[in-house]
């Protein structure tokens, strides 16, 4: 059981890089940027592919931080990569 487990688990596991963007998106939320704003930089979009922008937004640390609201229309506004 424990073989399967171990051989799935890069399934489950979330990049690292996605890990550094999610914090910078609460910092800079945090210190008033709008969403929008903030998934234009060219931090987040030279480290992230429109596919993992998105699946940022679903984080519930980031949604916590911003409101719903505001996530919809970021996601709405990623151009498809």
């Amino acid at each position: 059981m424990a073989v399967f487990k171990n051989l799935f688990s890069f399934l489950f596991q979330r990049s690292t890089g996605e890990e550094h963007v999610a914090r910078y998106v609460v910092r800079e939320h945090d210190r008033g940027r709008t969403l929008e704003e903030i998934m234009q930089d060219r931090y987040v979009q030279n480290r992230l592919t429109p596919e993992q922008q998105k699946r940022l937004l679903d984080r519930p640390e980031i949604i916590e931080s911003i409101s719903r609201d505001s996530v919809e229309a970021a996601k709405a506004s990623i151009e498809p990569g």
